[in-house]
């Protein structure tokens, strides 16, 4: 290994951390509403499903306040300045919500909700940072592409991990309390205060500030492009479905009597939850694999078809189908657990969903030249899908008195938009748009 490599390697696996970090923070948020609803519940205070999410809602309209302002902050003050901003507001936002462990009434419920808003903020910086961090720090070519790919899968590793381990620590939903999730919040706070102080004392290269000549202003941007603006609109669409799938799902499976045990029930939930995650890991090293064979468009397609097939399955096949996968029971430890087959289809879903970032960023870019850097900070604004949606396919579930199946069709709608961005929107009209 050469000196430079030395030089860099703690940077980089912090990066990895990181990467990882992004969906451990986020996915968090989910299992922390159904915690909080059921423990004000123990204090008679009733919590419908749609205010349950309302932490997802904030963690991802955090994204809408600051993916262009971000992006500002990366150009003008640079990769190392943004990283530990990032990790200094992650590391509050975190430390927020762990103290509404400390209170209670709707008045941890109100701090919790700050701290998932003030935790956003850090998850859209930290994407704005981690992939082009990576990149320069793998110096370009194949082996950036490496170190981008192992951060995908560790984030999609780390996703499935923390619900998991939710699904241990809570081992009663209907009894939580916000105590029982310290340890994933104090797991997270010290990954957040390691890579702070690795990046701080870590040298990492930066791209020369340009400055833009006096009065000089494009009459055209990102959003001149056709193609681009229907890719923004499918980023929103898609995080709200990589969301809205499991989160409901869980939420379902916990629900009393679905899954026909005594105990156990959240322990099982959780871990048939952590195999969508799972599966998105699996989809992501395919998609590796495929990438260089198949176009963005061809996956895109063939994805959102499958995964449409597959939500409508889980709508109308009935729950009294079912299946068995492999699972977490609690204390009766590993084995074999019934499910509904809604719930496997649904789970299978991961696969579909694992490879559908890329395919629309790349399509939604393609031609953008110049105004990719601006086109990217309009994505992470638009990763507030993450939030909308899952909010919606909750309220429908209130709306249909507890019909969570239902709620699907609001995924199932998604995936039409999907499919039609792959096979349609996503051609460049707009081609004289000089772009150099």
């Amino acid at each position: 290994m050469s000196q430079k490599q030395n030089s860099t390697m703690p940077a980089i696996v912090m990066c990895v951390l990181l990467f990882g970090m992004i969906s451990f923070v986020t996915n968090l948020a989910s299992p922390m509403g159904d915690v909080l609803k059921y423990y004000l519940a123990g204090q008679e205070i009733a919590i419908p499903n749609w205010m349950a999410t309302l932490g997802v809602l904030c963690n991802f309209i955090a994204y809408a306040v600051m993916g262009i302002p971000g992006g500002n902050i990366l150009q003008k003050r640079g990769y190392k300045y943004t990283a530990l901003l990032a990790v200094a507001v992650g590391f509050v936002g975190v430390g927020i919500q762990t103290i509404a462990g400390l209170l209670s009434g709707l008045t941890a419920f109100g701090v919790y909700l700050l701290g998932a808003f003030v935790a956003g903020f850090s998850m859209c910086l930290l994407n704005l940072v981690v992939n082009p961090m990576l990149n320069k720090l793998g110096g370009g070519g194949n082996r950036s592409n490496q170190l981008v790919q192992i951060g995908a899968s560790f984030n999609s590793l780390m996703g499935t991990l923390v619900i998991f381990l939710t699904g241990v620590f809570v081992p009663n939903i209907v009894k939580a309390q916000i105590s029982q999730v310290f340890p994933l919040m104090f797991i997270a706070l010290a990954i957040f205060a390691a890579a702070f102080v690795v990046i701080f004392f870590t040298k990492i290269p930066e791209n020369p500030v340009v400055e833009a000549k006096a009065g000089e202003k494009s009459q055209y941007g990102p959003l001149s492009f056709r193609h681009f603006v229907l890719g923004a609109v499918a980023i929103f669409v898609y995080v709200g479905i990589e969301v809205g799938i499991p989160n409901v799902l869980q939420k379902w499976l916990q629900f009393p009597g679905v899954l026909g045990v005594e105990s156990g029930a959240e322990a099982i939930a959780g871990t048939v939850t952590a195999t969508y995650w799972l599966l998105m890991l699996v989809g992501r090293l395919l998609g590796v694999a495929l990438g260089a064979k198949v176009s963005p468009k061809a996956m895109l397609s063939a994805v959102s078809a499958v995964g449409l097939c597959l939500v409508l399955g889980a709508i109308f096949l009935s729950p009294e189908t079912v299946v068995n996968l492999p699972v977490f029971k609690g204390t009766a430890g590993f084995g074999m657990a019934t499910v509904p087959v809604n719930a496997a289809l649904l789970v299978l879903c991961g696969l579909c969903t694992s490879v559908m970032w890329g395919g629309i960023f790349n399509l939604a870019v393609d031609g953008l030249g110049k105004y990719i850097e601006k086109a990217s900070g309009i994505f992470m604004a638009l990763v507030c899908g993450g939030g909308i949606l899952p909010l919606l396919q909750n309220a429908v579930v209130d709306w249909t008195g507890g019909n969570y199946l239902v709620s699907y069709w609001v995924i199932a709608a998604g995936l039409v938009y999907m499919l039609y961005y792959a096979l349609i929107g996503s051609k460049n009209v707009n081609k004289d748009i000089p772009t150099e």
